[in-house]
């Protein structure tokens, strides 16, 4: 018996078995075309194989490439509108006035407080001080090196003259129980130079010989004699550095070598590497300095110490650095750098007799010093790279048996021009290394633990930003005062004598001449 529902039902089965198998087929036909194709396409590219990536790699540089690169670092090419066109000495230093670089503090805010506004002030280091909190005329600056002077009188190791002993009892009494020091109270012992002021509409003609002359910065007025700008040395060597494409009889000043220049000072100021930090802090209160040259046994360069170092030691729990050694303080730096960068950072803050100017120019503003170390270089080869020395510095110099203060003649290279440099280290006699305080952690930092510590060289002078910006107030045609007149009334401005004793949370150093 047939079932129609059956025989339809097969006939539909038969029909899709076909189906399946037509397209089957199609399919394999498609894929053995496919293969045949690719095998052809392969044959061919074998005939014709695809060009090497190395015809198109960019040449490498080699190492005389690069260290002329280093050495002779690019200016900006790219004509700045604004500037283009125009005498540098005709433009108005209220144009390079930033309105954010002026804070200000009044004179009977604390101390403290004027420190933590000094702290965020990066681009000047100064804070404006004034009569009044509403006044916008200032009357004095609080820096780096007026908070060295006042951490000085703190921690003992400043002698007033007979006249100011109560001062400084009151001064340091108040601040070891942490009773806030107004800075009326203290503009007695910071002896500050006269503040030295320009109108918006002056030119940079006299900005430049002002600079040239000495004078660190200067205060931006309006018509009302109100300030509305700070004008450092490094700003406006910056705004050369960048500008430099629009004023030619700056900018071939660049490729010149220091040597050829004759530029800078072979009288240098130096502290040991073993000698304690206050060693460093009261050099450069003595002398009016802002940064001075760390040194091994051999006047090679470690480091740098400058009085914008001081942040670091503005808590309490910081002071027992004083006693370490300079060395340990650089590696506290450099420590503190990495973790605000988040990067390991060791700035170089040394040239050689054959660097350009641009290069050291270029330091200059990158590091934001006010001086590179000039070092001696094993070649006059501007293209010869340094050599690291192979073995570790050894720091002949201990605690123990520091010598009096040296002046060490002759060290520079016998090939330069000019007087021999001369080197003062000040290396005071410690007492045997103190214990930390309880909380406190030093472990001791060989200087040959540092990067970049012995590629350095011979310490034989010293370029700042004056003798700089002095260079281009002379080939402008200006006629900046010598500057070693404002240096000399900087260094008689400052209290040059030292208590023989350091008396630090517990125990004491003593220190000799």
């Amino acid at each position: 018996m047939d079932i129609p529902g059956a025989q339809e039902s097969a006939a539909n089965s038969s029909n899709s078995s076909l189906g399946a198998t037509l397209s089957t087929s199609q399919t394999e036909r498609n894929k053995s075309g496919h293969i045949a194709a690719h095998r052809q396409s392969f044959a061919e590219d074998q005939r014709r194989p695809p060009p090497s990536p190395r015809s198109h790699r960019h040449p490498s540089l080699t190492q005389q490439a690069v260290q002329e690169l280093m050495n002779h670092p690019p200016i900006n090419r790219h004509a700045n509108p604004q500037y283009a066109g125009r005498n540098w000495q005709e433009i108005a230093v209220g144009e390079l006035a930033v309105a954010d670089d002026v804070k200000w503090t009044d004179l009977d805010e604390s101390v403290q407080d004027a420190t933590l506004t000094l702290l965020k002030n990066h681009p000047t280091n100064a804070v404006l001080v004034r009569e009044t909190p509403t006044s916008k005329r200032a009357i004095s600056t609080f820096d780096y090196s007026d908070l060295n002077a006042y951490l000085l009188v703190v921690v003992g190791l400043a002698k007033p003259e007979e006249e100011q002993i109560e001062l400084y009892d009151h001064i340091a009494k108040s601040a070891q129980a942490q009773t806030p020091v107004a800075l009326r109270e203290i503009q007695p012992i910071l002896k500050k130079s006269e503040l030295v002021a320009l109108p918006a509409e002056a030119t940079l003609d006299a900005a430049v010989e002002a600079f040239g002359s000495g004078i660190h910065r200067l205060l931006i007025t309006n018509s009302a004699r109100e300030v509305i700008g700070i004008l450092s040395q490094l700003r406006l060597l910056e705004f050369f550095w960048k500008e430099a494409v629009n004023f030619p009889v700056i900018d071939r000043l660049y490729g010149s070598v220091l040597r050829d220049l004759q530029i800078g000072s072979t009288q240098i100021i130096a502290v040991n590497a073993d000698g304690p930090l206050a060693d460093a802090l009261l050099l450069m209160h003595n002398e009016g300095l802002t940064s001075v040259a760390v040194v091994d046994q051999g006047l090679n360069v470690l480091g740098n110490i400058s009085t914008a170092d001081l942040r670091l030691l503005t808590s309490t729990n910081n002071l027992p650095l004083l006693k370490r050694s300079c060395m340990h303080f650089i590696s506290v730096i450099l420590n503190e750098r990495g973790v605000e960068h988040g990067r390991d950072s060791f700035p170089v803050f040394y040239v050689n007799p054959y660097s350009t100017l641009a290069h050291t120019v270029a330091k200059l503003v990158a590091t934001r010093s006010h001086r590179m170390w000039v070092v001696e270089t094993a070649s006059p080869s501007p293209s010869a790279p340094a050599t690291p020395l192979l073995q570790p510095v050894q720091l002949g110099v201990t605690a123990a048996t520091a010598p009096p203060p040296t002046s060490v003649t002759g060290v520079g290279s016998s090939s330069s021009p000019g007087p021999q440099p001369t080197v003062l280290v000040s290396s005071q006699t410690p007492s045997a290394p103190q214990s930390p305080l309880p909380g406190q952690s030093f472990s001791s930092v060989p200087s040959a633990s540092l990067p970049g510590a012995h590629v350095s060289g011979r310490l034989s002078g010293v370029v700042s930003l004056t003798d700089v910006l002095n260079l281009f107030a002379k080939s402008s045609g200006l006629r900046p005062s010598d500057p070693s007149e404002q240096r000399a009334r900087r260094r008689r401005s400052s209290s040059a004598s030292v208590r023989p004793s350091l008396d630090v949370g517990r125990g004491s150093v003593e220190f000799r001449r």
